[in-house]
């Protein structure tokens, strides 16, 4: 039986908050087309949903305002969402040290993938600002059946490196990413760039943790990730 023998670190990234600064703009996107819908919650608690789906997100945050979201405003609350969201786009930019980490990670030939819950079109967007190449794989909530925190999107990352998913390392900002790497049967890092706390990301399976993209950028070796100048 052929093993795997190639020891090689391989990277999936998340892609909002974690090397794109979007969260709160998101955030705000939701809250606005909540209430363009006559629906009220605070901004706070629609933050502890973000990196789900959006039609998972959308069903807890009808959990959180009590009430039943109906498939028809649902699927209104995601139309007014990405209007909302597109006008926050010019302004978002990549996170500290996130096209630095992309490049050093391609010099030193370390195989990563993105693997986003959000719109391709939202992606393209982001890809463009970090540089990422048109051979990088990028998986978006389109191509697979289910998104975080189901690990469908790590695994169809994975499938596309051509590697087994337990040599991956997922990077992602929240409790969704992180939860997903474990159910994908892979080691979980955690950034505190999306707003979630050490310990919630350590709670959920993280085995190290960083303030952002340039902080992991300076401890690769902590991750098994030796970059030589």
């Amino acid at each position: 039986m052929d093993q795997d023998t190639d020891h090689t670190p391989v990277l999936l990234f998340d892609l909002d908050g974690t090397l794109i600064d979007s969260v709160y703009q998101h955030v705000l996107a939701w809250h606005e087309a909540l209430e363009d819908l006559g629906l009220l919650l605070a901004v706070w608690r629609i933050h502890r949903r973000i990196g789900m789906s959006g039609g998972l997100l959308v069903q807890a945050l009808g959990r959180e305002i009590g009430q039943r979201i109906t498939p028809e405003q649902a699927k209104e609350l995601q139309k007014k969402h990405a209007a909302a969201y597109e006008h926050y786009q010019a302004a978002i930019q990549p996170l500290p040290g996130a096209r630095e980490l992309l490049r050093q990670l391609g010099r030193a030939k370390v195989p990563y993938a993105i693997a986003t819950s959000g719109r391709p079109e939202d992606a393209r967007s982001a890809l463009e600002k970090l540089g990422i190449a048109p051979e990088i794989p990028v998986i978006t909530r389109q191509e697979v059946q289910r998104a975080k925190p189901d690990p469908d999107l790590f695994l169809a990352a994975a499938q596309r490196l051509n590697v087994p998913i337990a040599r991956a390392m997922v990077v992602g900002d929240s409790v969704w990413d992180l939860l997903a790497a474990r159910r994908a049967g892979c080691l979980g890092i955690g950034l505190l760039s999306g707003g979630y706390g050490k310990e919630e990301l350590e709670q959920v399976g993280a085995y190290r943790v960083y303030l952002d993209p340039a902080d992991l950028l300076a401890h690769l070796d902590e991750v098994g990730i030796r970059i030589m100048d």
